[in-house]
């Protein structure tokens, strides 16, 4: 499992470039992102190369940050490969919260990462449909 920190920022220009700024001045690399706007804030998802050292940096700059276990597959990157993905969850009885896409570091395929309750089912029935989980040191 991958750890994700979810935190809220400013809906407005630049707060983002700053958000990424804090961890890049900090060493920190950012392995995926997602991020979702309300009206006066946004929803930032980020799984990094040091998930406590983002969290403290950022809890410093006055973020209020939450942990979560989310998931990392990877398929081939090619047209369809995702619904693959989707079908073999859905066929299994699992419930997506949401999915985003991985920075890849293997050429030719695409990263997912997934957001589920039923995290054990996931694993087994996207294993048994040949979709490999990537492990921790692989984001």
């Amino acid at each position: 499992m991958a750890i994700q920190i979810s935190t809220f920022i400013g809906n407005h220009p630049g707060a983002l470039a700053s958000f990424c700024r804090t961890l890049k001045e900090h060493g920190i690399n950012m392995r995926a992102m997602n991020v979702s706007d309300a009206t006066e804030f946004g929803i930032v998802r980020v799984i990094t190369d040091n998930s406590a050292k983002a969290r403290a940096v950022l809890e410093e700059q006055g973020l209020i940050c939450q942990e979560e276990d989310v998931l990392a597959f990877e398929v081939e990157d090619r047209p369809g490969a995702l619904v693959g993905l989707l079908e073999t969850l859905g066929e299994a009885g699992v419930n997506l919260n949401y999915t985003y896409a991985l920075f890849s570091g293997h050429e030719g395929t695409a990263g997912f990462v997934i957001k589920t309750e039923n995290r054990e089912e996931a694993v087994k029935a996207l294993a048994a449909a040949g979709i490999r989980q990537l492990a921790d040191d692989e984001l």
